[in-house]
């Protein structure tokens, strides 16, 4: 994948992190309790977190044309769908078995962020 399509892909799940945030913060706050809001929130922090980490791959990739930025990209990607969508939506449904789910895409975060540390030493 190019470097503009990381890009994209992180600007678009920062945009979504700040909107989860907002819809969290505002039209939430009145309706969940306070361990769910603070589940949603941990989504929402750590899908921003990640968007940023998309943009810096995009950028990285950018500058090393040759270098592999598909794993860490696909590892931040993925890890930003499960981990964040899993909470977000045990926080909408209340349903508690999504949150075995959650550490799927915490150990994607740790993949991608290994595998951009190893491919940013072989570059």
């Amino acid at each position: 994948m190019i470097a503009r399509h990381w890009l994209v892909l992180g600007a678009l799940s920062g945009f979504v992190s700040v909107a989860a945030g907002a819809f969290g913060a505002h039209a939430l706050k009145a309706r969940l309790a306070p361990e769910l809001l603070a589940v949603f929130q941990t989504g929402a922090q750590y899908q921003m977190y990640h968007a940023l980490a998309l943009v810096g791959v995009g950028l990285w990739a950018a500058q090393n044309p040759g270098a592999s930025a598909g794993v860490p990209g696909w590892c931040f990607t993925a890890g930003s769908a499960i981990f964040s969508g899993s909470l977000y939506a045990l926080a909408l449904t209340g349903t508690r078995w999504l949150g075995a789910i959650t550490p799927l895409g915490g150990l994607l975060f740790l993949a991608g962020w290994l595998s951009l540390a190893v491919a940013a030493w072989r570059a």
